[in-house]
């Protein structure tokens, strides 16, 4: 462990929520840098993770948003595998940023798996038809990309996290970190948003003509 001090391990711990013998072990692997001791960390994490693919994650915490004026509610339900996680206030305090998230950025879809594939085929019409004449020779170069970004926009597990300062994380990475720290099977099950007014048609009126109207009766 030479060159390795006391130091780094403890803020590599601080960072991660790892044990001090897998800090330890990270930076050696990773030549004493932070970063990269965090990415042994979450590669190492996220392998042993997939291990427990098969495990029952019935326990949980639902995370709710209420945003101010009250006219938007957002309710997420996060799971885990046992209660003892369940009632962690870090595990909790996740399901109220993920709900949080759910009400500024409105996705429509958990899983990528979950788009119809008749949405997709809608979406690839509407960007065809946004295409000019040289841009659709090379269609099938750009509607990948453009259907990419689409899922990003939709997909609450593809959407990057509204409370990350360096627009790099996805609520997907977010639960896996959180996996990782807890040892546990973690998963988003499901979310509703709610907004007041919405899928309603509202009457568009005009005060004037309302008001002529009521004059002459």
């Amino acid at each position: 462990m030479a060159g390795i001090t006391a130091e780094q391990v403890r803020q590599l711990r601080e960072r991660t929520g790892a044990g001090m013998l897998d800090c330890k072990k990270a930076l050696e692997e990773g030549g004493g840098s932070l970063d990269q001791a965090v990415e042994v960390l979450r590669k190492k994490g996220l392998k042993d993770i997939s291990k427990r693919a098969g495990k029952v994650a019935a326990e949980g915490s639902i995370g709710i948003y209420v945003h101010p004026g009250e006219q938007v509610v957002s309710v997420v339900e996060l799971n885990c595998e046992t209660d003892f996680v369940a009632r962690n206030e870090e595990f909790r305090q996740l399901a109220k940023d993920l709900a949080l998230h759910v009400a500024a950025m409105k996705p429509l879809y958990l899983t990528p798996e979950e788009v119809p594939p008749e949405v997709i085929e809608k979406e690839k019409e509407i960007l065809l038809a946004q295409l000019n004449e040289q841009q659709r020779a090379k269609a099938d170069k750009i509607l990948p990309g453009k259907i990419e970004k689409y899922m990003e926009d939709a997909v609450l597990l593809n959407q990057i996290f509204v409370k990350d300062d360096s627009g790099k994380m996805t609520v997907r990475t977010l639960v896996d970190q959180m996996s990782i720290k807890c040892g546990e099977k973690v998963g988003i099950r499901r979310f509703q948003r709610f907004e007041v007014g919405e899928g309603i048609q509202k009457k568009q009126s005009n005060l004037a003509e309302e008001v002529a109207s009521m004059v002459q009766a």
